[in-house]
């Protein structure tokens, strides 16, 4: 079983099974962080948000403080390898360059974050909450995704 690393030029073999294992590890340990934390409650994240409404919620800022915590070793960890353990390189952004398609991408997100309460993240952990928005939410997020793979990635 092969594991196609998602570039033309480049495809990485490895086993599928022990990447899979270790991306839904990665992914469930995610998951429970956020439902720890009460960021699947999109009032909780609109409170840390809405800052001029007289009950600010600074709990998101300590979440984003932790994860900042816990990532900075991990890249330092990852400058200093060779190469990944489950694959044959890091595969990392190709550009670093701040331009309109990004800044229109972060506003979007930013205003989708802030009209639903919702990220990738928690809206993807909040579907074992069974609530008709988050599936709501979620399917429109996958639309997007799929508008911008097959439409706006292909005509640049």
């Amino acid at each position: 079983m092969t594991i196609n690393a998602g570039t033309a030029d480049h495809v990485t073999t490895f086993h599928a099974l022990p990447r899979a294992l270790v991306a839904l590890a990665a992914g469930a340990i995610f998951g429970f962080g956020l439902s720890l934390s009460g960021m699947v409650d999109p009032a909780r994240v609109i409170g840390f948000l809405n800052v001029a409404s007289g009950h600010w919620d600074p709990s998101l800022m300590f979440v984003l403080g932790g994860a900042v915590l816990v990532t900075m070793p991990g890249i330092l960890l990852q400058r200093r390898l060779a190469r990944p353990a489950l694959d044959r390189v890091f595969h990392l952004p190709g550009s670093n360059v701040i331009d309109r398609r990004l800044l229109a991408g972060a506003g979007l997100f930013g205003i989708g974050w802030g009209a639903a309460g919702f990220c990738p993240g928690p809206a993807v952990s909040g579907l074992a909450l069974g609530l008709p928005p988050v599936f709501l939410f979620v399917a429109a997020m996958a639309a997007g995704m799929s508008i911008h793979d097959r439409l706006i990635a292909k005509a640049s």
